[in-house]
C-alpha cells in the first residue's frame, strides 16, 4: 500500500505534512506500527484490552449517573 501525497500549488510542506498525518491517523498506520514497535505476549494484551474496557466502562457509568 503507497501513499501518494503531492502538494497542492503554494502549499507549504508543513502545510503537507501535516494533511500526511491526518491520512496516517485515518488509516491507523501510525497505530499498528507503534503497536507492533515491541513484542507483546498475547496474554499481556488481552490484559491491556480488559483493562482498557473497565476504563471505558467506569467513565460511561459516571456519565450515565450524570443525566
Amino acid at each position: 500500500m503507497a501513499i501518494v501525497l503531492k502538494l497542492k500549488k503554494g502549499e507549504s510542506v508543513e502545510r503537507g505534512l501535516k494533511r500526511m498525518k491526518k491520512i496516517l491517523d485515518k488509516e491507523g498506520l501510525l497505530k499498528t506500527i507503534r503497536d507492533q514497535r515491541y513484542f507483546e505476549k498475547p496474554c499481556v494484551k488481552a490484559r491491556k484490552k480488559s483493562q482498557r474496557a473497565r476504563i471505558r466502562n467506569r467513565s460511561r457509568r459516571g456519565r450515565m449517573e450524570l443525566n
